[in-house]
């Protein structure tokens, strides 16, 4: 395998970070472009063994020249709360719409080979039945979902038009080692893993039998890595689902972490249920997921 230099958006928060672990482990050289904007990240990871830049990816100006001799450009870098994408979407739509064109833009000036974007399930909303798959129709519920659909569509023009390749990318729920745990919107398992330890109750919102496809950080890193290493040109322009095709309702990960819990309201603009999936990821990736999510919780949950 040969070196190759890589840029990871978003790469010293919660997802990025691990990814850019892998590609250290593979012998890439890695660029990490991050604006440490996430409001669920506490701490954000920079390593001593990577070309670090602060830098908001809607100042194309600054981020341009950061992609000068980069082979793979992996775009995670996004406003990504859903609740608090509802109270700003004039920002999440600038962040992750503009924001992903100047990704798109500059890996073309630069003449890189592949961008790798993350993209999320929240884009199949209420309408379609579960489980999902790639090719059903979008249901935007939120400015967060409307925001990641427009900038699948942008991926996809640029294949199309300048010949840019793309890999696009539905994230179902992520959860893992570093997630994030800070503020009332931080994703549910870090958010009852903090409750827990602080001793306080669970927050469940409504009735908590809303239903997820959890999927581990490292399961997701992993598509992505073998994204930038295929050959196969059957990949470039498409859209894969990463989960793992098993989901858990909110109650389910109360009795699983152990402990108290409070019903809150329900909030607008989210899904009852997904699920995966994943037989485009598993045929034209040969990937697998390999982390159960109940064995996971069962060994890192809170004492």
């Amino acid at each position: 395998m040969t070196n190759k230099k890589c840029l990871v958006t978003g790469g010293a928060g919660f997802i990025g970070g691990h990814l850019v672990e892998r590609l250290i482990k593979a012998g890439h050289d890695v660029v990490v472009v991050d604006d440490e904007s996430s409001t669920a990240n506490k701490n954000f990871i920079w390593r001593d063994d990577t070309e670090n830049h602060k830098v908001d990816i809607c100042d194309f100006e600054k981020l341009e020249p950061l992609f000068k001799g980069v082979d793979l450009v992996f775009h995670l870098a996004a406003r990504s709360r859903i609740q608090i994408c509802v109270q700003d979407p004039a920002d999440v739509v600038k962040n992750n719409s503009l924001g992903t064109c100047n990704v798109l833009q500059a890996a073309r000036l630069n003449k890189c080979k592949r961008v790798m974007f993350a993209g999320t399930s929240s884009c199949y909303g209420l309408k379609n039945p579960i489980p999902l798959k790639e090719d059903m129709p979008n249901d935007c519920l939120n400015p967060y979902s409307v925001s990641k659909s427009n900038c699948e569509e942008l991926c996809k023009m640029y294949t199309k038009l300048f010949g840019l390749e793309t890999v696009l990318f539905r994230f179902f729920n992520v959860y893992g080692e570093r997630q994030p745990i800070a503020g009332d919107y931080a994703p549910v398992v870090g958010l009852f893993f903090r409750q827990k330890e602080n001793g306080e109750d669970m927050t469940v919102v409504g009735d908590g039998l809303q239903t997820r496809d959890y999927t581990h950080v490292t399961d997701i890193v992993e598509a992505m890595f073998l994204a930038g290493e295929s050959n196969n040109k059957e990949i470039i322009g498409e859209l894969f689902n990463l989960g793992t095709g098993t989901n858990h309702s909110v109650m389910d990960i109360v009795r699983m972490t152990g402990g108290g819990h409070v019903h809150i309201p329900e909030r607008p603009g989210e899904a009852r249920e997904t699920l995966a999936d994943n037989t485009k990821a598993k045929s034209l990736l040969k990937w697998n997921p390999q982390v159960k999510f109940e064995d996971w919780i069962e060994a890192n949950r809170p004492q």
